[in-house]
């Protein structure tokens, strides 16, 4: 029986207590777990100063080197996975495991190994981005001459806190800079996927990185509320209801619902079909689990025209089995989960001003079963009413909803946006867009709202959440 460790400060542990992970198929176990209760965790982190100052020791250039070679071996080598038991785990095994615990394609899965491995590969460049351009030896000295200035930054936190999701890989790129920045991780791995950090941490290893840098801890609810209590800064990815009890907490960086969107100005409303490719792929890429897939499309006029013309493009993507080359479909790791989010887009659609268009062009339900897994079939939802309550919705598969709002009532209707691609040449639209304080990333253009300037933070800012610029001064 393949067993998955805890990593304390890098040392694998076996618990006592595991969690048993099924595979979304055959219900056969794929691995047992080790899980981690609140007292292992609160006394390993009494060791949080000491596991810091290791990296702290360590010149940038160094720590770049290891990201670099960590970025090879996580593609492609043979990893520990129960070091234990002298387990290891190959790329194709690990694509394979993610696969039959999260539903996650192959296909999905190696272009998520694609994005962790640019971000440790550019690793240099993601904190070009996420300092802007700060010359990085501040991370050696404390301080640096900007310009004739001094400029100084002091750590926030001895470690990361991380309460990570299962829903898709790559979002785990988002934690890989706090190494680099020379703060240590403490992790909980989604439930259903504990392969993609433990396979971070080892390639880490592997290139050089201390293994004191790594706390990796499967764990329930109160073992992740201990991470969150204990680590000085944290990410929490979670549902509207998870994260709500953290907001307001300035050291935790929450990593909700994205509410992502595409907006097309009355300039351009009339050519909006040189554009649906870009807006079929910004709902549907990854499978649509992203907070960056875009799940409202809002345009002045002829909203009815493009929902139809959306519709019957992502009316051909189909469910195929996970190995499929093919494969652009997640499924569901616990059915139950698909038929819930089905019956509460039906329920919602009994409420007038909203039409499921793709209902129409398939031939059965939403929910469908193939090669033994659920799936749901990518939705378009045309909401002639803009308060209606799908018009801003967001769930775990390709979802969407076109809304028709006149251009200058747009941006007092869509809410909070993670990401907006505005399809517009109008100069007092864009200002607008550049003031609007609902939309965290903007991108100007038709560009896909799933795509990552990897130079840029698209959530947050890593490094303001770790450091912090103090006055300085230094006698000659």
């Amino acid at each position: 029986m393949l067993h998955v460790p805890i990593l304390r400060a890098g040392t694998p542990y076996r618990s006592l207590n595991v969690q048993r992970l099924a595979h979304i198929r055959t219900g056969e176990t794929v691995a047992e777990v080790s899980q981690a209760n609140g007292g292992l965790i609160a006394r390993d982190m009494l060791n949080a100063g000491r596991n810091r100052d290791l990296l702290r020791r360590m010149p940038i250039e160094e720590l770049f080197e290891i990201c670099g070679r960590a970025a090879e071996l996580f593609d492609s080598a043979e990893l520990p996975i129960d070091p234990l038991d002298g387990v290891t785990q190959s790329r194709d095994e690990y694509v394979r495991d993610l696969s039959s615990t999260t539903g996650m394609p192959h296909r999905l899965a190696r272009g998520n190994m694609a994005k962790i491995r640019f971000v440790l590969e550019e690793m240099p460049r993601v904190l070009a981005g996420l300092t802007r351009g700060l010359d990085l030896s501040v991370l050696d000295r404390g301080w640096v001459d900007v310009d004739g200035r001094t400029v100084s930054y002091i750590g926030q936190a001895d470690s990361l806190g991380g309460v990570l999701p299962s829903n898709s890989p790559g979002v785990h790129s988002l934690w890989i800079p706090s190494l680099a920045l020379k703060v240590p991780v403490v992790l909980k791995p989604g439930s259903q996927e504990p392969w993609t950090p433990m396979r971070i941490a080892q390639a880490l290893i592997a290139a050089g990185m201390p293994p004191q840098a790594f706390g990796v801890y499967p764990t329930d609810h109160g073992g992740a509320n201990e991470i969150l209590l204990r680590t000085d800064r944290s990410m929490f990815f979670g549902d509207e209801s998870s994260i709500r009890g953290w907001k307001g907490d300035p050291r935790v960086q929450l990593h909700g619902p994205g509410w992502s969107k595409i907006l097309i100005g009355e300039d351009r409303i009339d050519g909006w079909r040189e554009h649906i490719d870009t807006i079929v792929e910004s709902i549907a890429e990854n499978g649509g689990r992203s907070c960056i897939n875009a799940s409202g499309v809002w345009v002045p006029r002829r909203g009815r025209e493009v929902a139809e013309a959306l519709a019957e493009r992502l009316s051909r993507i189909e469910a195929r089995s996970l190995d499929d080359p093919e494969a652009g479909l997640a499924a569901f790791s616990q059915p139950a989960v698909a038929h819930r989010i089905s019956e509460y887009v039906d329920s919602l659609l009994q409420e007038p001003g909203a039409v499921d268009l793709t209902a129409e062009l398939r031939d059965g339900p939403r929910v469908v079963e193939r090669d033994g897994c659920t799936f749901l079939l990518p939705t378009l939802i045309w909401c002639s009413d803009p308060g209606h309550a799908l018009a801003r919705c967001e769930l775990l598969f390709p979802f969407a909803s076109v809304v028709e709002a006149p251009q200058d009532e747009m941006l007092q209707r869509i809410g909070s946006t993670l990401v907006v691609s505005a399809i517009t040449e109008d100069p007092s639209f864009r200002a607008a867009l550049m003031t609007s304080r609902e939309i965290d990333r903007l991108n100007l253009g038709p560009l896909h709202t799933s795509r990552v300037s990897w130079d840029q933070p698209h959530e947050g800012n890593l490094f303001e959440h770790l450091y912090k610029q103090r006055s300085f001064m230094a006698s000659a």
